[in-house]
């Protein structure tokens, strides 16, 4: 019964803090995903990258991941997802898998946008496939612009080592 309490009253904590906040991959991104572009350069690429290759941030989005799912379970795991929760799930998403960019979520009623900068045609490229890859999602548009000059120098290659299966990358 602990848990369940527990559950439900973290559940409702992450709803309501999701709920007043709008999804973004970084706090450079657009405020929404009206915003086709962020004005993103190489510093500010390579400092969302390090942050969303961080071993805190990556256990951060993995947990914001496995919450949503939980919830989803309890309902049975076929119950329609809040916009709130795609939104987050879809921006953990790619936050993990696309860590340079700087990209605001929008979801209303299974559709996604998603708006922003990334910096390379193939993170440009994943983007409807990866939010796709997130039960609800029923359609996706992507807004998002290409700054191919703000790609930073790659992660260390130790940054993957926590990554668990949620994220997508190995």
């Amino acid at each position: 019964m602990k848990k369940v309490t527990s559950l439900l009253l973290g559940s409702v904590l992450l709803i309501s803090a999701v709920g007043c906040s709008t999804a973004r991959t970084s706090s450079s991104a657009p405020d929404s995903a009206a915003n086709a572009e962020a004005d993103l350069d190489q510093p500010t690429a390579e400092t969302n990258q390090d942050d969303a290759t961080s071993e805190v941030r990556r256990r951060q989005l993995n947990s914001d991941i496995r919450a949503a799912e939980q919830r989803n379970d309890i309902t049975g795991g076929d119950a329609e997802k809040a916009d709130g929760d795609l939104q987050s799930e879809v921006r953990s998403k790619l936050e993990a898998n696309l860590p340079a960019s700087e990209l605001t979520v929008d979801a209303k009623d299974g559709a996604v946008t998603v708006a922003g900068t990334v910096v390379d045609q193939a993170q440009l490229d994943k983007i409807e496939t990866l939010a796709r890859e997130i039960k609800g999602v029923q359609s996706v548009t992507v807004n998002a612009a290409l700054r191919s000059g703000a790609e930073p120098e790659p992660p260390p290659s130790d940054s993957n080592n926590i990554t668990e299966s949620h994220t997508g990358t190995p």
